[in-house]
């Protein structure tokens, strides 16, 4: 078989001004609630630290940033936060208020920034508007606040901050309400935002080396957590050490004897974690999410080619590759706890037939059995990486050898996360890309990458132009809450029947915890208040 493999090393501290797949992490900025929560019967510890594992450097510690987003919930605290059931629950705000154009919400008394200076209304809502600025190019902030312009202003004697959109907009209060929030300290020097937290939140950045670890200290006086949550109650750790290992055998050996205590494992390596007396917490996935690279010039702008590509794969075959088992074949591009989930992709992603259509679009077969197009043979770039999910450089090899059968020449190659990222945002230097998500918990926070202009000016990386999803959106946004889901499906059908994305599984992810117990927000974050360290 014609298939080339690469292996391509990149420095790991490599920054790309845009996102790091930002699909795969959007839904990291949202939410401080817990999808699921984990379990232990031991006596708790008074003070003493936590060690959690994480598969990828932070090169900035950002809020807005998308390789600072994942450890902001540490540092940092929004306005509102989703509890367990998907209800939003008060953060910074005690109440709140919204409609399709506007909200308001009312900031509780006495919280105070990192640097003992008291938040004020006016201080939330020159976050925001820092955050939104497209001049910033604040791609974390892009990839989670509505695609919909909006302005903030605030009340300070009331302690109100209203929001006011261009457009009506469907999730003003699940967006906008779940935006940590930068303290004034840190809007005044945004560079030092980089290396050090200047927010809310119930602990602060202490120490950090370039590669990892990361220190978090606990914060004294914290009172306004997610339905008021604190962080003195007991087994609340004094400390939270942040680990990075890439590695996850490494992960699940380290879960097994100690060395970290809390850990994401996506793949086979779970079957040995298996009655080891961890606590779990389980995270809904999708698996392979696969995108294909339409900017003109390009072999994937044509249509019939994609969706030939896209129909002949083995879409059972590629699920039980990516969960290394009995698979589920993905049913929507967001996972099955997210907002208006439906299964969508089976009737109408497209089928076996549209291999058929090729020859009419000009695609032939020469001597060599090679697909042509006006004597260019079909050469495809498709990248992978493990950094992504372990079980995904073989969701790759099998689409490849799908794709070799058919007549397309594969450069098969596997790279590091942020080569991965540097292709999609910066070089646009690939073809197709198979990522793992959890997806983002809102149907509206997918429509930048689908949708309006590609990097550097916006996240559709992709070069996606599809007339029928666009509308469906523009009826979607007008719609409150999930009285528009109905057109978020619609909008998301466009998608697949143009072959405009492929998500291969739908999956889980497990957390684990050694003698600790956690709550989980959508896509895994560890909710930091909700953290006890157990003996």
């Amino acid at each position: 078989m014609n298939i080339m493999r690469r292996r391509t090393v990149s420095f790991p501290r490599a920054r790309s001004a845009a996102v790091a797949s930002a699909v795969i992490a959007s839904a990291v900025l949202a939410g401080c609630g817990g999808d699921d929560v984990s379990s232990t019967h031991t006596p708790v510890v008074v003070g003493g630290t936590v060690t959690i594992a994480t598969a990828s450097e932070t090169p900035s510690f950002h809020p807005y940033a998308q390789f600072g987003s994942a450890l902001a919930p540490y540092a940092y605290d929004s306005l509102v936060a989703m509890a367990p059931d998907g209800q939003v629950v008060s953060g910074l705000a005690e109440t709140w208020r919204a409609g399709a154009t506007s909200a308001s919400f009312t900031l509780r008394k006495g919280v105070t920034c990192s640097d003992g200076t008291i938040l004020t209304a006016s201080g939330v809502a020159r976050s925001l508007s820092y955050a939104s600025d497209p001049h910033n190019r604040l791609v974390g902030a892009r990839a989670a606040l509505p695609g919909v312009p909006f302005t903030a202003s605030a009340d300070d004697a009331a302690r109100t901050v209203s929001v006011r959109m261009a457009s009506p907009y469907s999730f003003i209060v699940r967006t906008i309400g779940v935006l940590p929030i930068v303290c004034p300290a840190g809007l005044a020097d945004p560079g030092a935002l980089d290396r050090s937290t200047r927010g809310t939140g119930p602990y602060v950045l202490s120490g950090y080396t370039s590669g990892g670890p990361y220190l978090f200290t606990r914060r004294k006086g914290y009172a306004w957590g997610p339905r008021g949550a604190t962080n003195a109650a007991a087994g609340q750790p004094e400390r939270i050490v942040v680990s990075v290992v890439p590695q996850e055998s490494t992960v699940a050996n380290l879960l097994l004897t100690g060395g970290v205590n809390i850990a994401t494992v996506t793949g086979p390596d779970r079957a040995r974690l298996t009655g080891h007396g961890l606590a779990t917490a389980q995270v809904p996935t999708v698996v392979g999410l696969t995108f294909f690279n339409e900017r003109s010039g390009r072999p994937l702008s044509d249509p019939v080619l994609r969706q030939a590509l896209v129909g002949a794969l083995d879409r059972k075959g590629l699920a039980n590759v990516a969960i290394g088992g009995d698979g589920t074949p993905a049913s929507h591009l967001t996972a099955e706890n997210s907002v208006c989930h439906a299964d969508v992709a089976t009737r109408n992603l497209p089928s076996r037939s549209a291999v058929g259509a090729l020859g009419a679009a000009g695609w032939t077969k020469n001597a060599r059995g090679r697909l042509v197009k006006q004597g260019r043979p079909l050469r495809l770039r498709l990248l992978s990486s493990a950094d992504f999910g372990s079980t995904l450089p073989s969701v790759a090899e099998l689409m490849a050898a799908t794709w070799q059968a058919l007549g397309a020449d594969v450069d098969l190659v596997s790279e590091s996360r942020n080569a991965v990222v540097q292709a999609m945002y910066q070089s646009g230097d690939f073809d197709v890309v198979v990522g793992s998500s959890p997806g983002p918990p809102l149907p509206a926070q997918l429509v930048p990458y689908f949708s309006g202009p590609p990097p550097s000016r916006g996240l559709n990386f992709a070069h996606v132009v599809n007339r029928a999803y666009d509308r469906f959106v523009a009826l979607a946004l007008r719609a409150p809450g999930t009285a528009s889901c109905a057109d978020w499906n619609r909008a998301a059908a466009a998608l697949f029947r143009s072959a405009d994305a492929l998500p291969v599984a739908d999956g889980t992810g497990t957390v684990y915890g050694y003698r600790t117990t956690f709550a989980v927000a959508h896509g895994g974050q560890v909710v930091p208040t909700s953290i006890r360290l157990h003996r």
